[in-house]
């Protein structure tokens, strides 16, 4: 078997494998097929242009699915996803009072980035904040939101 493949298996069809990769990927959603298919595209290429034995190909294929396996989780993977539900998550975002708050009361935040997935929130404060003032987040409680002017 492996002798077949040595000696049948083209460039394109390492292109081709890789655009299957990355067209399955378009269902699944993890971007972990899409390392794998841009990997195989690279092997195509570098076959295509210094043809190398099968098994030099696979090697090749593994260093380069690593490597962009690696890139995904070291640069490219969103770091949100491990704040989101701990208690200082979002403690930088900014956002205008909608609605006035009263001291120790409550009013309404339109945030300039969605803060655990929503824009709005309602919100209190120690200190009496007219509508439209720019405000920060001071502590997150469940569903209500600390806030203090900026």
């Amino acid at each position: 078997m492996l002798e077949f493949l040595s000696q049948n298996l083209l460039w394109w069809h390492w292109i081709i494998f890789g655009i299957l990769l990355i067209t399955t990927e378009i269902f699944i959603g993890t971007f972990f097929m899409l390392g794998l298919g841009v990997a195989a595209i690279l092997v195509g290429s570098v076959d295509g242009i210094y043809p190398v034995h099968l098994e030099i190909e696979l090697l090749l294929w593994m260093l380069f699915s690593l490597i962009s396996i690696f890139i995904w989780f070291k640069y490219l993977k969103d770091t949100t996803e491990e704040k989101s539900g701990q208690s200082d998550y979002a403690l930088d975002a900014q956002g205008s009072v909608e609605e006035s708050i009263v001291a120790n009361g409550r009013g309404k935040v339109k945030f300039d980035t969605p803060v655990l997935g929503n824009t709005e929130w309602h919100a209190t404060a120690k200190q009496d904040i007219p509508t439209g003032r720019r405000v920060k987040i001071v502590q997150i409680k469940g569903q209500l939101i600390e806030v203090e002017t900026l």
